[in-house]
């Protein structure tokens, strides 16, 4: 992570950048008073996951859980109507 020291007065001169920059490019401005760090603006730690993330999650989760037939086919045909239900996600800068 990124972090770079501006004054208060910089920082409120320019917060909606300093917004902007913190959460697209994972910047964190550390706010200094008087030459003192007394702030920051920094990311949400969240951040969205991969399908390969979030597969080795369940993968994490679910190594001691054993589905029986039934479970697991009911398991594959929710799976599948959800492929099929939910919308794709749609980048927000794409037209």
């Amino acid at each position: 992570m990124r972090e770079k020291a501006i004054s208060v007065t910089e920082a409120a001169r320019n917060f909606a950048d300093c917004v902007n920059r913190a959460h697209y490019q994972g910047m964190t401005f550390v706010l200094h008073k008087n030459g003192v760090p007394v702030a920051r603006i920094a990311p949400e730690e969240r951040k969205p996951s991969t399908g390969r993330e979030l597969a080795a999650a369940l993968r994490e989760a679910l190594k001691d859980v054993h589905l029986g037939e039934k479970e697991a086919t009911a398991w594959l045909h929710d799976l599948e109507v959800a492929r099929r239900t939910l919308p794709l996600p749609v980048h927000k800068w794409q037209s």
